[in-house]
């Protein structure tokens, strides 16, 4: 491992033995080398340490951290970006899937492009047995020049889930670390916007798993999920109206927080305004995980051939 790489990528996990070996091959197998792999591992109570432990004595680039008690996810999420180095960074899934082109094309788009903040990829859900469910075409306009559009965007549009791109460091150590309100990540991503544009790489390179032991499934009601981000959340103090107005501050706070003129922060308000006084378009609550999954035969895609460690396998 270099002493400083251009690239970090936080891992946080918690009891993530089913899949995380498959997506450490996926990462490891990156055309772009130049990266830290920093794993934060929450306390796990199953086999997560005995993989995350072998592949480290594997690879140097990879630096373990086991810690004493389960913090929470979010968290954990910041916790990890506390401890990489890079002047690029990227949160991963330990149960995701990534392109082997995916880090090298996004690492191009924010040197090709220094107005962007972030640079992602296309993206489409997949199953536990890494098949395509859902390909997932992109409509936000997070691209925009001006910020209240890419505000506006991903208030009023379905999807919004950018918060596993390649981020420039300098610019998330910026934001509000990632709290555990009801849809807490939305707020997230929404700050990012204001500091500047979104790149999308116009290739499918990123692949999310959904099963039923992932975190929203497994915990379906607001406050079982925020309990799951932050287990300092449970009891009385946290009661689900308390969640949802945290969410509505957010948005709002974010736009106070941002480097934003006077006229593109009214801008942004007067988009919050909208959003909270009418009744949100059909579609914009949609979760991508949901929509009907897409007939096989007509998949011209294969994970398999684009993901590193998955050679051999049946397409």
């Amino acid at each position: 491992m270099t002493p400083h790489p251009r690239l970090s990528i936080g891992l946080p996990v918690y009891n993530g033995e089913e899949y995380l070996a498959e997506s450490l091959d996926a990462l490891l197998g990156q055309t772009y080398e130049d990266f830290e792999l920093v794993i934060s591992d929450n306390a796990s109570t199953d086999g997560t340490q005995a993989i995350c432990r072998r592949y480290a004595a594997q690879d140097s680039r990879i630096r373990y951290i086991r810690l004493p008690r389960n913090i929470g996810a979010a968290p954990n999420h910041n916790y990890v970006f506390t401890e990489c180095r890079g002047e690029l960074f990227k949160w991963a899934s330990h149960d995701d899937l990534y392109a082997r082109d995916l880090l090298r094309s996004c690492v191009t788009a924010l040197d090709e492009r220094p107005e962007v903040v972030l640079a992602h990829a296309g993206q489409a859900v997949i199953d536990g047995d890494g098949k395509v469910k859902v390909p997932y075409e992109y409509g936000l306009a997070t691209d925009s020049p001006r910020a209240p559009e890419r505000f506006r965007s991903l208030l009023f549009e379905p999807g919004g889930d950018d918060f596993y791109g390649v981020m420039r460091s300098a610019m998330l150590r910026r934001v509000k670390p990632h709290d555990s309100y009801h849809h807490a990540d939305r707020t997230f991503v929404a700050e990012i916007t204001l500091h500047g544009p979104f790149h999308q790489v116009p290739e499918l390179l990123y692949f999310r798993r959904d099963h039923p032991t992932r975190a929203e499934r497994a915990n379906p009601s607001k406050r079982a999920r925020c309990v799951n981000l932050d287990p300092r959340r449970a009891g009385p103090l946290h009661p689900t109206p308390r969640l949802l107005a945290e969410y509505v501050w957010g948005f709002a706070s974010a736009i106070g927080r941002a480097p934003l003129s006077s006229a593109d922060r009214r801008a942004c308000h007067r988009h919050l305004a909208a959003w909270l006084t009418s009744r949100v378009r059909p579609g914009a609550g949609e979760r991508v995980e949901d929509r009907a999954p897409v007939d096989p035969d007509r998949l011209t895609v294969s994970v398999d051939d684009l993901v590193a460690g998955r050679e051999g396998r049946q397409a």
